[in-house]
């Protein structure tokens, strides 16, 4: 049970949710727990996508994830004690929140029912393991590269969401199933 894919994720959910309520209290260091939400959403979605979605129709929670990329990036960009954060997090929390309440109705209740207990402990060592090699990396590059705090403004490099809405003003098809570095190469060749 404690592979399960369904509880790992389904714990992964409640994490955040303690993580937002943090946030939302002022509890601790903010850009701390910023630090920590962005680390958990990001290799917890890209375990999804690696591990458990290729194996179902899940291209709405694809969506999904890519969005909160988006919104966690504007978050990490905003100054803790102002309005821009707080609306980023408001933001962030919708967004996440629709996402959980309609992966925890529909996909994961489908995945019960078509998978065995075998197949979900299969699943959730897979997940598991992309999920802690994700925030092994992750971990390590906040630790290497503490950038400006303001994106790209101060030379720094630019955050996914300055890419992504570069893309947005260039048209480039398919940027919101982009990541950064997909963003990044798509923009070159545009040449912005």
């Amino acid at each position: 049970m404690a592979n399960n894919v369904i509880t790992l994720i389904t714990s992964d959910h409640r994490e955040v949710e303690a993580l937002f309520e943090r946030l939302k209290k002022k509890q601790g260091d903010r850009r701390a727990t910023v630090a920590e939400l962005y680390a958990l959403l990001t290799a917890h979605a890209r375990a999804e996508e690696d591990r458990v979605y290729p194996g179902i129709d899940a291209h709405h929670g694809v969506e999904e994830h890519k969005e909160a990329e988006v919104l966690l990036d504007a978050l990490k960009r905003a100054d803790p004690d102002g309005a821009e954060f707080e609306e980023a997090l408001d933001k962030l929390v919708e967004s996440v929140n629709h996402h959980v309440q309609e992966e925890e109705s529909t996909i994961l209740p489908t995945l019960a029912r078509t998978a065995d207990a075998r197949k979900l402990e299969e699943l959730g060592a897979a997940f598991k393991q992309r999920r802690q090699e994700e925030l092994t990396a992750l971990t390590k590059a906040a630790g290497t590269s503490n950038g400006s705090k303001n994106g790209s403004k101060d030379g720094a490099e630019p955050t996914k969401a300055e890419l992504y809405k570069e893309a947005q003003k260039a048209d480039l098809p398919g940027r919101s199933q982009m990541d950064k570095e997909e963003l990044e190469q798509a923009l070159r060749k545009a040449g912005s």
